[in-house]
């Protein structure tokens, strides 16, 4: 298998390691477990890039799936709709702005996670007529030109700097409470020498390196969002539904942003995203007149909604979000004592079933080496695990919302064995 994928696959998509026996060709999961071709079982506590919240193969989401295919498989997305997708467009607003008492929601829907930034990106200049949009170092918005523009990561961006534009401003993101002044005053900054319309703001960097911003960073960009007139865009792709025990992150300091961009979890494993917004912001947008100016072929997919709304049931059903942070409190604990060579600096954090373990050398730069070579080793042990950050030096723990305080507990002690092998 892995040799087709070499022959026919591009060759900067799937990195093959033959000495590290990476990576292993997935043929079935469900709950917290993953089987490999040759019938191995894996416990994987990435959810699969934060997929799998209700967990791999969840029967609810599954019958949904399997019952939509058999009934309606493909509608014609922004001519014919089909009905779930109104009422998902309706779930999406209740669970967002009219919980947070902040008026209607309304939606694009997207295919992807960059999909639904670019939809926002395009409220925002439709909204207020200014080009600029202001994001942040260690950002990861997806990679199609527009959400590549607003990614802060120079491995993604340098190949294709000649075609990117120029109008994404960067601010440095403040992982602790005494860098907030500077990024305050470098976005402050910015208004005054561009003409902005967004400030583009992941709550908690994800690809980054599962960064947590200080508690005032959100309610300090909703404060000089509203004195400059910009709109205020949360990609929640991956901290949404649950992630980091609320519904959304930006929750947690009771930050209502003006556009909020969801996906992966949003389905448990179909491709379909979500650019929701305040009513009266997404009425920007032209009302249709039998062409729509932003669409896809695919929008709105009838299985992707049917899963969405069995995803997000299953979600509150289980109370998983509240699960979330139980047991994501239990585990930044637990992560936070985890000892290594003492050679090195181990530094643990999390929000929620959303956590990382940073590793540097003693000088203090990222020990990238002994983090790749943990994550292929606990691979070797039975356990998926992502390296993140911009150095590839934190190893991120993201399992889905179901996942056992047991299992937790055998991926960790795994995870420690990994430093004395």
């Amino acid at each position: 298998m892995l040799k087709l994928l070499r022959k026919y696959e591009s060759r900067n998509v799937t990195f093959l390691d033959r000495k590290a026996h990476w990576p292993i060709v997935w043929t079935n999961a469900k709950g917290v477990h993953v089987w490999d071709l040759e019938g191995r079982k894996y416990l994987d506590l990435t959810a699969a890039f934060g997929v799998a919240a209700a967990g791999h193969g969840n029967p609810r989401v599954v019958r949904a799936g399997q019952k939509q295919m058999g009934e309606l498989l493909h509608a014609m997305g922004d001519v014919h709709p089909h009905a779930l997708k109104a009422q998902l467009a309706r779930e999406l607003g209740r669970i967002t702005f009219e919980r947070w008492q902040a008026g209607v929601g309304k939606t694009i829907f997207c295919n992807s996670g960059f999909e639904a930034v670019e939809a926002a990106l395009k409220t925002a200049y439709l909204e207020t007529g200014k080009r600029g949009v202001i994001a942040f170092t260690g950002s990861y918005h997806g990679l199609g030109y527009g959400a590549l523009t607003a990614t802060h990561r120079e491995y993604f961006r340098s190949p294709f700097r000649e075609q990117l534009a120029n109008f994404v401003h960067f601010a440095p993101f403040p992982c602790a409470d005494n860098q907030l002044a500077k990024t305050e005053e470098t976005i402050n900054a910015i208004f005054r020498d561009q003409r902005v319309g967004a400030v583009l703001v992941e709550p908690v960097q994800g690809r980054g390196g599962i960064r947590i911003p200080s508690k005032d960073f959100l309610p300090m960009l909703r404060r000089v969002c509203d004195e400059h007139g910009a709109l205020l865009i949360a990609d929640e792709v991956f901290t949404g539904f649950g992630r980091t025990g609320r519904w959304f992150a930006c929750e947690h300091t009771s930050t209502i942003p003006d556009v909020i961009c969801l996906g992966k979890a949003l389905t448990g494993g179909f491709p379909l995203s979500a650019c929701v917004g305040r009513a009266d912001v997404m009425d920007a947008w032209p009302e249709a007149s039998g062409e729509a100016l932003h669409t896809s072929t695919f929008l709105g997919h009838p299985v992707g909604c049917a899963m969405a709304l069995a995803q997000i049931e299953e979600i509150r059903a289980r109370k998983l979000i509240e699960r979330s942070a139980k047991v994501g409190k239990w585990l930044l604990e637990r992560l936070a004592s985890v000892r290594g060579p003492s050679k090195l600096q181990i530094d643990a954090r999390g929000i929620g079933l959303m956590a990382g373990l940073e590793i540097r050398h003693p000088d203090g730069t990222p020990a990238t080496d002994v983090a790749l070579k943990m994550v292929q080793k606990l691979l070797h042990k039975r356990v998926i695990l992502l390296p993140e950050g911009e150095h590839a030096n934190v190893i991120s723990l993201t399992p889905p919302l179901i996942v056992s305080q047991r299992d937790l507990e055998r991926g960790v002690e795994l995870l420690e064995s990994t430093f004395d092998n």
